[in-house]
């Protein structure tokens, strides 16, 4: 019996592969994923997965064609538009919703990409310049790829661990996101700066900024009766009924 060849799908990326090294097969800006089967639903369904946070990740290791790319690799943005394709071609376009005990249906085929500024991206490399607007201080950072956010996550279970009332999932977060402070990537003098002198009105404008001009999938839909809602994406965006 010959092998059953798969219909895929081409996804175009919002980073449009512009972050990425050019050996990097993520940097053509498009993927090609495979229909999922009832072997995704199998995944999707794996306790074990859902206890360790990996369900998704698998999901997609499994429905993305090319082998050779890392998913830890994927900034967050490029991630989602992956995760939005999967679950059209696994479930078709609408993804039915409850909010305030209304019930709601998206149309998520309408979900389109951010505008990026590309003459903002240097091909090849993920780091990029922001002043703040209080102190003038020149920080560096990185968008967040699924390297870093297990990096963060190391960190902030390591912290809690050591004191369970531990809420310092912000600065450890920016501690990660940022590279250089001033001319310095000395791991200390960023992470002096978060702690000690990242003022909270420059922190919060750092992460709007982050916010606005990073590439993902806007995520915004506006409901029937104009209520602006943002499309959740987790395991309730493939399994509705989970719990």
């Amino acid at each position: 019996m010959s092998e059953y060849k798969f219909p895929t799908e081409e996804v175009e990326l919002p980073s449009k592969g512009l972050i990425y090294d050019k050996e990097n097969p993520l940097s053509s800006g498009k993927v090609e994923v495979k229909y999922m089967t009832a072997k995704e639903e199998d995944i999707l369904s794996n306790q074990s997965y859902i206890q360790k946070g990996t369900v998704l990740e698998k999901l997609l290791r499994s429905v993305i064609v090319n082998k050779d790319i890392n998913i830890d690799d994927l900034i967050v943005g490029d991630k989602n538009a992956l995760l939005i394709a999967t679950r059209i071609l696994g479930y078709g376009k609408d993804y039915d919703i409850v909010i305030k005990g209304q019930n709601y249906t998206l149309d998520m085929s309408t979900l389109e990409h951010k505008e990026i500024d590309e003459s903002e991206f240097e091909a090849g490399k993920n780091e990029f310049t922001y002043t703040t607007p209080s102190t003038g201080t020149v920080i560096t950072y990185q968008i967040s790829t699924g390297r870093v956010e297990k990096q963060v996550d190391r960190e902030i279970a390591g912290l809690k661990k050591l004191k369970k009332e531990n809420t310092a999932e912000l600065t450890t977060r920016l501690k990660h996101l940022i590279t250089s402070v001033d001319g310095s990537a000395e791991k200390k003098d960023i992470r002096d700066f978060v702690d000690n002198r990242f003022l909270a009105r420059d922190s919060r404008a750092f992460r709007d900024h982050i916010a606005k001009t990073q590439p993902d999938v806007n995520l915004s839909y506006i409901l029937d009766n104009g209520e602006e809602v943002v499309v959740p994406i987790g395991l309730n965006f493939f399994w509705p009924d989970y719990n």
